[in-house]
């Protein structure tokens, strides 16, 4: 019984964590799935109708923490993009006769 009420608060820790209105810390995510996959480890099968009803929450729960974490990946994917054609354009800015293409340049052979 223990071990699914750690589960559960954990879970709900790392939800409210996503769902916050600042910067998410990865590395305090990080830790906490970290604590969430040992304790799911240690889960048993429900005994007791209570057990069964926490079960019950905390697959909800997954799923909805599921859904926040895909948001979270589709994130830091935008900014690298957006991070690495802002790189490129102020590349293109500083050099801009670096990416000329030279095909077509006829080289006389004679001297």
């Amino acid at each position: 019984m223990e071990a699914i009420k750690q589960c559960y608060a954990i879970t709900k820790e790392i939800i409210d964590l996503l769902k916050g209105e600042q910067e998410v810390d990865l590395t305090k995510v990080d830790l906490l799935l970290e604590q969430r996959q040992s304790c799911l480890s240690l889960l048993k099968a429900p005994i007791t109708e209570n057990e069964k009803k926490l079960g019950q929450a905390l697959l909800q729960q997954d799923k909805e923490l599921l859904d926040l974490l895909q948001k979270e990946k589709i994130s830091i994917q935008k900014e690298l993009r957006d991070l690495k054609y802002k790189k490129a354009s102020n590349q293109k800015y500083v050099n801009p006769y670096q990416s000329l293409q030279t095909d077509g340049v006829f080289y006389d052979k004679r001297k």
